[in-house]
């Protein structure tokens, strides 16, 4: 059995610039040289592959076992619920029933200010909390797109609209694997985690507004912002605290596009708004009926029913009993991770779940069947679909197969956990810096749940050495997390794929989600500071 060794050079410091060589090289490719995405991602995965053999000596056999398990990872469940919730999108515009979705849209709101904190923001939370995993950002950038957004800043703002929910992800998933790593009380990791994102909602809709046009954009429609961002948050914070994790984002989000929709009926923006790049000609939409209303509306209400259904505990649990557990070969229990990362030297498992039923992509394919039932698409037709939908996505696939193989790679030779314990090196301002880790681990797996399997027991041991709340740096690692949703490779792919974007554009999205996630992370490290030295008793 081969034994993790996190100093693997001279020091912590040497040690922590060579595991971070990979990301070096995502952030040079994508930042500054521009590259696409799939490329990107494939030679930074050499990087990390030359950095597992060279400098933590990193057997060959486990090596590629780790790799191929990430790449397995990339492609299922993370690019099956891509793929599906693309091939419903493309199901709607190839029947024709997108532009009757647009019109009825536009008789609630033609504002694209409004429409972006109604999809992106609203309608993304309560796709984040009953499906998560990509499929929020999916599902409402090929919405904004259809809708007339030009593919990047559809993209873009799905990506700083992802921000608010993630912590709690699909029925409290991140928050659940963070209590069984840490054995913390789930409620009080809940109570934290509420306590420091609620404040960071409060603001995102007119951020994110502010993204779309500056201040004289958010002056137009303050009223919605502060009704979207009050009733997410106060809904956000009282349920994290008083009920559990689980409802969260779907109570928070419900009560966000309610108050939208309630708003709508009886305030209209006096000012005209027209996006960065977005056409002068006023569109006229044709005139439609309800009976084409509600076949438009079809395809994503059957998608929040079989989302709803397939999160339903007694559904779930049924559907899991065709899932197949597989060791992965030559990796599951063959690498031993040692403290202060673990408690004792214990076996790193590796075992895919192929949950082929019971997968949030799948409730997305039975959307899509029921979608072409409903709206009656000939079986050709819908081959045709599905075809098209592949070859659409197939360089996004790439992307998500080769992020996936760097990422799990990067945990597997132990580079990951380095990169932690320097973040942990930090002492009195680790506060800070245990949001910004939380950041680092959702960047590189793209996952908030993974990042909290990856660094929340470390959270807690650096904690612990330093006498600060446990509690409170574990639900700092979800939080902080969340801002690195938006700057990781495979949400980037989601997006770039969900709104066809063309490949070089990738890396402009890229360059501009890093500067607002960076800027957002150091928010959320602010807040945890402020309740270590500042408001200590306010803390879980």
């Amino acid at each position: 059995m081969w034994q993790h060794h996190y100093l693997p050079l001279s020091g912590l410091a040497l040690s922590a610039l060579a595991a971070a060589a990979p990301v070096f090289v995502l952030v040079l490719l994508l930042g500054v040289l521009r590259k696409p995405a799939w490329l990107a991602a494939s030679i930074g995965l050499g990087a990390a592959i030359l950095t597992a053999l060279l400098v933590y000596r990193m057997p060959v056999v486990p090596l590629l076992a780790a790799v191929t398990y990430g790449a397995a990872f990339g492609l299922f469940p993370i690019g099956w619920i891509v793929f599906n919730a693309i091939l419903l999108y493309n199901i709607t515009i190839h029947m024709g029933y997108f532009s009757v979705l647009k019109a009825s849209l536009s008789t609630l709101t033609q504002d694209r200010r409004l429409q972006a904190l109604l999809i992106a923001f609203a309608f993304g939370a309560f796709l984040e909390g009953a499906a998560g995993f990509g499929t929020p950002v999916a599902v409402a950038a090929a919405m904004l797109t259809g809708l007339g957004f030009t593919p990047f800043y559809a993209a873009a703002i799905c990506l700083l609209a992802n921000t608010a929910p993630v912590a709690f992800g699909s029925i409290g998933i991140p928050l659940t694997t963070l209590a069984a790593i840490t054995s913390l009380p789930l409620g009080r990791l809940s109570a934290g985690v509420g306590r420091i994102c609620a404040p960071v909602s409060l603001f995102i809709p007119g951020y994110l507004v502010m993204v779309m046009g500056g201040w004289r954009a958010l002056r137009g429609v303050l009223p919605a912002a502060a009704v979207c961002g009050v009733a997410f948050a106060a809904t956000q914070f009282a349920v994290s605290n008083f009920i559990g994790p689980e409802l969260t984002d779907i109570l928070a989000s419900l009560a966000a596009m309610v108050g939208l929709v309630v708003l709508f009926r009886v305030w209209k923006p006096k000012d005209a708004f027209r996006m960065a790049g977005e056409s002068t000609v006023t569109v006229v939409h044709e005139p439609f009926t309800k009976r084409q209303a509600l076949l438009a509306w079809a395809p994503y209400g059957l998608l929040v029913l079989f989302v709803l259904l397939w999160g339903y505990q007694p559904v779930q649990r049924l559907l899991q009993q065709a899932t197949v557990m597989i060791p992965w070969p030559g990796l599951h229990n063959r690498i031993l991770r040692v403290p202060p990362v673990t408690a004792r030297p214990t076996p790193y498992p590796a075992v895919y779940a192929l949950n082929w039923l019971a997968a949030s992509g799948t409730s997305c394919l039975f959307a899509a069947l029921a979608s072409a039932a409903v709206l009656r698409m000939s079986f050709r037709a819908f081959l045709s679909v599905v075809a098209a939908t592949f070859r659409q996505l197939r360089k996004a696939e790439l992307t998500l197969a080769c992020v996936l193989a760097l990422a799990f790679l990067m945990n597997y030779c132990g580079a990951t956990a380095t990169l932690g314990l320097a973040f942990a090196a930090t002492g009195a301002a680790f506060p800070f810096f245990s949001a910004l880790l939380g950041w680092l681990g959702v960047f590189l797996t793209g996952s908030d749940t993974s990042a909290n399997a990856l660094f929340g027991y470390l959270q807690v041991v650096s904690a612990n050495r330093l006498g600060m709340n446990p509690v409170l740096m574990a639900a700092s690692n979800s939080s902080g997390g969340v801002m690195g949703k938006m700057i990781s490779l495979t949400s980037v792919a989601v997006a770039s794929a969900a709104s066809g974007m063309q490949g070089r554009e990738e890396s402009k999205l890229f360059q501009f989600t890093l500067g607002h996630s960076v800027l957002l992370a150091s928010v959320i490290g602010a807040i945890v500071t402020g309740y270590v030295y500042l408001w200590p008793r306010w803390a879980p």
